[in-house]
């Protein structure tokens, strides 16, 4: 244990708390940007600091600092101490803490080629590439972007807990606007993960520019999609962004300790058809939302919430599993180290299935396909669905017909779950940031297989 997790953690104890922990994080990060072959920044990011908590009589106080005289902690974790104090007199509702056996842990990623010995020379050389192979005809703006980054954990707890980890996570993402006249479209591609410089070795950055243009020229041709009520076969990002813009926050222990969801009560019961699967995984290998241990030092875990349509339970932190009756999750999530915890999703998807995508297709008399998504909507209260697609397919007599523009899909999730009759093999998740409401962002993905369901489309 390093002398500043040290001092904290006698500090704690000394000023009397429950219970108390501090979790100091080093992060760096490297940035490029490319815009029509001109790069635009490179930015290169280092923030270092430390948070320590303070659980006293059902209340929590909060310290954080970037100081590394161990003075500082001490004082940190008095003022941590005193804040719970007078929290817990004032009358804040009491919670409870779920004790876990401590671990004392080092966890190494599995990286092939560490990004920090990569030159930044040749990580802007690969945002251009990227970015010099959308040119092609019809198109106006190309743009093109590298970013990762190198985060460094260690975390020590009064219940003699000490881990220490590391985050690495690249990505790689492309974006070409097309014209013709006055009409424009847009196309978007990104590949990324918990991975090194491998992920973009393993990449033809030539081809995955070319592919991003392509896709925007074929958009300025794309009719309008149809709309109604419709059968809908959804790609592994659209399948995510239900995942986890509904399903996934209506299950976080937070929202169901409030009564906030449409979960709440739904434990045991029919969510979805039988071949509907549902799971939160934080050691789910390679991608965006892994992690080795959550900002409570409880190991990632893989959470099953859905089972053959059977909603089986909640996401967890410390304090939510002790309000439920649970097993922490391994869903306790900050930001940084001047955040407060929250219950965060890691990487949501629902199961495979049993078919080909080209069965479910083959299979569809009449519909669409989507294609990549852009934006959806969180509603763990009221757990209505919307989200908006980059483009889609019309489907017709089992054949991808003609490309349609961006939908807008929205209904019931629970509806819409309970509609699915087709679920592919092939699953694939999408990697990004999540925001607790409007702040707190955090690494996940999510995705899934391609399912065929009812979903009211509209846009266009």
């Amino acid at each position: 244990m390093t002398e500043l997790s040290s001092a904290a953690v006698r500090a704690l104890d000394k000023a009397g708390a429950q219970f108390g922990d501090v979790r100091i994080e080093d992060r760096a990060g490297f940035v490029v940007r490319i815009a029509n072959e001109q790069v635009q920044s490179v930015n290169e990011i280092h923030r270092r600091g430390w948070g320590l908590r303070a659980f006293m009589d059902g209340a929590w106080g909060y310290a954080s600092g970037t100081s590394w005289d161990s003075a500082a902690v001490v004082e940190a974790a008095r003022t941590a101490v005193a804040i719970a104090r007078g929290g817990a007199a004032s009358g804040v509702p009491k919670s409870k803490l779920r004790r876990m056996p401590s671990s004392r842990k080092t966890d190494k990623p599995r990286i092939k080629i560490e990004p920090r010995d990569v030159s930044a020379e040749e990580k802007v050389a690969a945002a251009m590439e990227a970015c010099r192979a959308q040119r092609r005809d019809g198109i106006a703006n190309t743009n093109a972007s590298y970013n990762e980054s190198d985060w460094r954990f260690e975390l020590a707890n009064t219940w003699s807990a000490h881990v220490r980890w590391r985050e690495v996570r690249v990505r790689v993402a492309g974006q070409a606007v097309a014209r013709e006249g006055d009409h424009r479209e847009a196309a978007y591609e990104f590949r990324d993960g918990t991975a090194g410089w491998e992920l973009v070795k393993a990449l033809d950055l030539g081809e995955f520019g070319r592919r991003v243009a392509g896709e925007a020229v074929e958009m300025l041709a794309a009719e309008k999609p149809p709309a109604g009520l419709l059968t809908v076969v959804t790609d592994p990002g659209v399948s995510g962004v239900l995942a986890h813009e509904v399903m996934g926050h209506a299950s976080e222990g937070d929202e169901i300790v409030k009564s906030r969801s449409f979960l709440t009560h739904q434990i045991g019961k029919k969510v979805g058809s039988s071949l509907v699967t549902m799971y939160d995984d934080g050691t789910y290998p390679g991608a965006h939302g892994s992690i080795p241990f959550d900002a409570e030092g409880t190991p990632a875990h893989k959470t099953t919430v859905i089972e053959r349509g059977i909603y089986r339970g909640f996401l967890h932190s410390l304090e939510t599993s002790a309000a439920l009756g649970a097993r922490p999750t391994g869903n306790g999530r900050a930001q940084d180290f001047g955040r407060r915890v929250w219950v965060r999703m890691t990487n949501t998807y629902f199961g495979p299935g049993k078919d080909r995508r080209e069965e479910i297709l083959e299979d569809t008399k009449s519909g669409v396909l989507t294609k990549s998504w852009i934006s959806g909507m969180e509603d763990p209260v009221g757990g209505a669905f919307q989200a908006v697609t980059q483009s889609g397919f019309r489907i017709q007599k089992g054949e991808v017909a003609g490309r349609v523009r961006g939908m807008t899909l929205t209904g019931s999730a629970l509806s819409i779950l309970k509609s699915v009759d087709r679920v592919s093999r092939e699953i694939h998740l999408d990697g990004g940031s999540c925001g607790k409401g409007e702040e707190d962002y955090v690494p996940v993905a999510a995705g899934g297989p391609y399912m065929r369901c009812k979903i009211v489309v509209g846009g266009g």
